[in-house]
């Protein structure tokens, strides 16, 4: 029994490293890039930050469905790969880890994808104000080309 109990505290261990350890390869990813974070929760958030457009919004919301059914796939490859992999000594561990990053990058990679989509369709004072946001952040922002504004009939 007191074998099994330390064990269990072993693996218990181990998922905690596990844990701490994927979590700061996503993190440092992150940390870099300034993400609007399309396909999460934010969306209405972006909207008013950004004060979207109907067009804009009819596209963000396009775009964050595709995003969805993309990352999807990995998520399911993601859940397998924990459900399936052997997590019982430190090399089955670092494999793990490897393997947990390269599909951890191809969600981020997709994510980052239509947020430079999205912010594609920014105009000036919108790409203006994701400047801003960024550097109070800390972040580095995508570096885009913003729509310009429509001309104006002289009348």
């Amino acid at each position: 029994m007191i074998k099994d109990l330390n064990l269990l505290a072993i693996m218990n261990t181990s998922h905690a490293i596990i844990v701490f350890f994927l979590g700061a390869l996503f993190v440092n990813a992150q940390d870099r890039d300034c993400m609007l974070g399309l396909g999460g929760s934010a969306t209405e958030t972006i909207i008013q930050v950004f004060q979207l457009n109907k067009e804009q919004i009819q596209k963000m919301n396009e775009w964050t469905a595709k995003l969805k059914l993309s990352n999807k796939v990995y998520q399911d490859e993601i859940t397998q790969l924990f459900d399936t992999h052997p997590q019982s000594k430190t090399e089955d561990l670092e494999a793990l880890a490897t393997k947990y990053k390269v599909l951890k990058d191809q969600v981020l990679a997709n994510a980052k994808e239509y947020d430079i989509r999205l912010l594609e369709l920014f105009n000036p004072k919108q790409y203006d104000r994701y400047l801003e946001l960024c550097a109070a952040a800390n972040r580095n922002p995508f570096q885009i080309i913003p729509q310009p504004y429509p001309p104006r009939n002289p009348e």
